[in-house]
């Protein structure tokens, strides 16, 4: 039996760890489905918090007024750190000082889109793991550079396009482009243009409905 194509938008910001657990939640359950589906994944940008400034905020202090205090922090990063280890995917939660502006890395994720799907993907990984392992800034313009230069990118045309201010107004054209079609919190998965699953869901929920999908388009080709 032939794999059903099914495309796959993944509506996300770099700083939210729910993303991050999600993503890899329905990586996990693609490779399940392997030889039923085949899947193309596009990322796609979200703000969590589009106002923050070029510095960011200090991150136990933002999070701590977003959700209740440093406790309820604490106990997020425990739940988040244990769920991750389920899967295998690590989380280094309390090394992130900074909660940055996220639109440049928004901006490399798109020019790694416009060269393919592979490199986009391979960018947000990077930029996943520099957040939530490394605890890096990736609102700081050098460690965008950094994690352009290693993904095989040129250096100097990312950073003249980040300095030229390109692509600002189609990114946030992309953010409002979600939230007119309802996107109100990330992730979002967006399956085939018709069907939207929110948050970090289960493996095997991913894992069905995608395969009631699939089994679905067969049935009407």
């Amino acid at each position: 039996m032939a794999e059903t194509p099914i495309r796959i938008e993944i509506v996300s910001d770099v700083v939210c760890p729910w993303c991050y657990l999600g993503q890899r939640r329905l990586k996990l359950a693609l490779e399940r489905l392997e030889g039923e589906v085949a899947a193309s994944i596009t990322w796609k940008p979200f703000q969590l918090e589009p106002h923050a400034p070029p510095e960011g905020f200090d991150t136990l202090d933002y999070l701590s007024r977003k959700i209740g205090g440093a406790d309820a922090v604490r106990q997020s990063h425990e739940q988040l750190t244990r769920m991750g280890a389920e899967i295998g995917l690590p989380f280094a939660l309390d090394k992130a000082r900074k909660f940055p502006n996220t639109l440049d890395a928004h901006r490399l994720t798109h020019w790694a889109g416009l060269e393919g799907a592979e490199l986009q993907d391979q960018v947000m990984q990077a930029l996943f793991r520099a957040n939530f392992v490394e605890g890096r800034n990736v609102g700081d313009r050098e460690v965008l550079l950094q994690i352009a230069e290693e993904a095989g990118m040129d250096r100097a045309t990312v950073e003249r396009k980040l300095s030229d201010g390109a692509d600002v107004d189609t990114v946030r054209g992309e953010i409002a482009h979600a939230q007119r079609i309802g996107v109100t919190g990330v992730p979002c998965f967006i399956i085939d243009q018709r069907y939207a699953v929110t948050g970090a869901q289960p493996v095997e929920l991913f894992e069905n409905g995608l395969r009631q999908i699939a089994q679905e388009k067969a049935r009407q080709s």
